[in-house]
């Protein structure tokens, strides 16, 4: 009889040898994973960026334990208002950029405190309508459907001409009648945007958006696009361009000093600023609704000037909330940024910024410049957010340009448009 761990019944069973990795096996390995990367950061920076913020994301400092949102919605409630123009502006509002807007398509959106149904037919052609159904009150933009140019309620199947928001079916009627329509809004599809009219005194447009040649022959392409939310009344942003002091105070620390204004002025960045040369003033007739503001960046490194860094900028703007950004540089060429601003609420304006750039670029160029622009354009979100609106400001002569941009900006109110003038006590986001 076989002694224990003898024969093959005793035999150890041992694991099979495995061969060192070779040098060239781990170099292959080591390129193979350079390789991945490569594809994927080639395809990470060469993609449209896309920054959403959502309402209580940027601005606020939050208090001690608590979040953002909590903080965000006490300072709503306990900020003063102060002696506010009226809240919604006329003029032309951006709803959505057009490649957001399939078709046969719906979109539900906000704009002046109003609701509206936002959609494509399958030919392409862009419809803006009042969101609720003037039957029972049916969103039509939350499970309606695009019937040839019609949008269909959810509910009961009516169905509205996007033209004259004239009904044209009703699916168990015999005969539609001729009062049965909806709201229509004047809209526009221009320079890779949408677009809706807005006037309290419902007066056709006045104005229209100008063309951005570049756009439209696809010269320049859509490099991405940021959008932010706004606690405070529409003026207060474009006067912004106006308030040429602020530039040298807000904005001269560099973009890697971040946008808390807390710690913006540290020391540890002080090797980098930002200088600004700045010049605005209203268009005469017939742009008497266009103002511009041209403006030259400049950089200091260790306190010396660093040309490789200026860019010159002239911003456009065309109403109440739509500014043509252009800028140029020496040799990473020229750009465009869509700026544009909708009041959602009588305090709340949804602010985006689009970047269009010269196609034969790095996208990473406009990339960084759109990050850059965010960074600095997040600095001010935390003055708007927490500031109050004075209608009679102390001013010196060197804050001319504020004065003159709050006459010109006026042109956009009516003796009927609406103001505030309830207490907002009680609402969250």
């Amino acid at each position: 009889m076989a002694s224990a761990g003898s024969g093959f019944l005793g035999a150890r069973l041992l694991p099979p040898s495995v061969p060192d990795p070779s040098p060239r096996s781990l170099g292959s390995l080591l390129l193979l994973s350079l390789l991945v990367l490569g594809v994927w950061a080639w395809w990470e920076l060469s993609r449209p960026v896309e920054l959403i913020r959502g309402p209580e994301e940027v601005g606020y400092i939050p208090e001690r334990g608590r979040d953002k949102a909590y903080t965000a919605n006490q300072v709503r409630r306990r900020r003063k208002k102060g002696d506010l123009p009226p809240v919604y502006p006329n003029g032309w509002y951006h709803l959505l950029d057009s490649h957001l807007l399939e078709p046969t398509s719906v979109h539900n959106l906000t704009v002046c405190g109003e609701q509206v149904a936002v959609y494509r037919t399958a030919c392409g052609k862009v419809y803006v309508v009042d969101a609720y159904c003037p039957h029972l009150g049916a969103n039509l933009a939350v499970g309606g459907r695009v019937v040839g140019d019609c949008i269909e309620c959810p509910f009961h199947g009516w169905q509205f001409r996007g033209k004259d928001g004239k009904c044209t079916k009703i699916p168990y009627a015999e005969k539609v009648p001729e009062f049965a329509k909806i709201k229509t809004w004047a809209s526009c599809e221009i320079n890779g945007m949408v677009f809706a009219w807005y006037h309290c005194d419902h007066i056709e447009p006045t104005w229209t958006i100008p063309e951005q040649e570049e756009i439209t022959s696809k010269k320049w392409v859509y490099r991405g696009r940021t959008e932010h939310y706004v606690n405070a009344h529409i003026e207060e942003i474009p006067e912004n361009a106006a308030d040429i002091a602020h530039l040298d105070f807000l904005h001269e620390p560099s973009i890697l000093s971040g946008i808390d204004l807390r710690y913006t002025k540290s020391k540890m960045w002080e090797f980098l600023r930002h200088t600004w040369k700045v010049q605005w003033e209203a268009e005469p007739a017939p742009n008497k609704h266009c103002s511009r503001m041209t403006l030259k960046h400049a950089s200091l490194v260790f306190g010396k000037h660093f040309s490789l860094l200026d860019v010159d900028v002239v911003a456009r703007q065309v109403g109440p909330g739509i500014v043509f950004l252009s800028f140029q540089h020496s040799f990473l060429g020229q750009g465009i940024i869509l700026h544009c601003v909708t009041p959602v609420e009588p305090l709340m304006q949804k602010v985006s910024h689009s970047i269009y750039y010269q196609k034969n670029y790095p996208t990473i160029v406009p990339r960084f410049i759109l990050l850059a622009e965010c960074t600095q354009f997040e600095r001010d979100v935390m003055v708007w957010n927490n500031k109050k609106y004075i209608s009679k400001p102390l001013l010196v002569k060197e804050d001319s340009a504020i004065a003159k941009h709050r006459r010109w900006y006026s042109q956009f109110y009516s003796d009927n448009s609406p103001r505030l003038t309830f207490q907002e006590d009680g609402l969250d986001w």
